[in-house]
Formats: structure tokens, C-alpha cells, sequence
């Protein structure tokens, strides 16, 4: 009787250990439809129409910002494409130029994060419309001990750290840590 409780309350307990899957705040997937915000490591592309010592590559350096010619440091952590156009036209417009026709464009996206039970876990390139499945095919495929139907993503959602178990067919965001968990059995 006393051996039949035991077995029975690990029964619950490895059943309920199976159902502890939670789904992610609507926050997490909102922000796949919302505009991209710019951050630290992406590399953007200005345009400034007749201007060739303005038109350039430029990255987001880690405290949010880009150094242009004449107008030093501007912000762009946060803002999306046209909200730093708009940013970079009114600082060019105030002495610098007459109405600036400014272009900003994402040239290279900042990197993505994928560990756990992958061949090779480290940071990689982001691509538009990746999946998570794509970022376990970057890092070299499964290991023999991973488990392949889900995966944990960590997303930077307006300043809070947001972990959500996805299916692997979801799709990521640069900046996204992908962690793949060892299976039980």
C-alpha cells in the first residue's frame, strides 16, 4: 500500500512535469508584427541625398548610438528606420543643411544566440525570416540528446527580458537567444 502512494504520487508528479508548458505573453509574438527597433550591433545605411561624405554605413555602437560627420552623436536605440530619419534630418537641418532628404535602411541586422543542445552553440548572423528551426540549422542541427518539438526564446521586448518555450516553426527576432533543451528520454 505504502510503495502503491510512492508510485502513484511520482506518477502525478512526472505527469505534471510533462504539462508545465506555459505559453508566452501575446507581448512575446506582438513583437514580430510591430516595426523593428533599432539596437547595439545593427549596422545601418544612411543616404544623404547630394551629400557623399554623409552616405555611409554606420553602426549602432553599445550605448545606442550612431557618430555622423557634423552632427556627432545620434541617437538610435529604440527608434525604428523612420523615426531616425526624422531624428537625423531635424539635426541636419539645424545649420547644416536646407532640407536634408535623409534615408535610413538596416544593412546588417545584429546577431542571434542560439545554445543548448546544438553541434555548435554561439552567436551567428540573423537572417531575415528566420525561424528557430533555421537558427538550430546555423548552429550545425540537433544533438542526439536534444529535444527537437520546442525551444526557448529569450526577446528584449521595450527594455524587459521576455523567455517563451516556442514550437520550433516560430519565428525569431535579431537579438533573439534561442535555447534548445536536452530531452528526458
Amino acid at each position: 500500500m505504502y510503495h502503491r502512494a510512492i508510485l502513484s504520487a511520482l506518477i502525478i508528479f512526472g505527469l505534471s512535469a510533462c504539462t508545465g508548458y506555459q505559453r508566452p505573453s501575446t507581448a512575446f509574438h506582438e513583437a514580430l508584427t510591430d516595426a523593428y527597433r533599432l539596437d547595439a550591433g545593427d549596422e545601418l545605411r544612411v543616404s544623404v541625398y547630394g551629400q557623399t561624405e554623409l552616405t555611409r554605413s554606420y553602426k549602432v555602437d553599445q550605448a545606442g548610438y550612431i557618430t555622423m560627420p557634423l552632427i556627432n552623436f545620434v541617437p538610435a536605440k529604440g527608434q525604428t528606420t523612420n523615426e531616425l530619419e526624422s531624428e537625423i534630418t531635424k539635426k541636419l537641418s539645424n545649420g547644416y543643411m536646407r532640407n536634408p532628404d535623409v534615408t535610413v535602411e538596416v544593412a546588417t541586422y545584429r546577431p542571434f544566440f542560439i545554445m543548448g543542445e546544438v553541434q555548435n552553440a554561439g552567436q551567428y548572423p540573423y537572417v531575415a525570416g528566420m525561424t528557430a528551426q533555421t537558427a538550430v540549422a546555423i548552429g550545425g542541427g540537433f544533438t542526439s540528446r536534444a529535444r527537437q518539438g520546442t525551444v526557448d526564446v529569450t526577446r528584449q521586448i521595450n527594455g524587459e527580458v521576455l523567455t517563451g518555450k516556442v514550437p520550433i516553426t516560430d519565428p525569431l527576432r535579431p537579438g533573439d537567444t534561442v535555447f534548445v533543451r536536452e530531452r528526458l528520454f
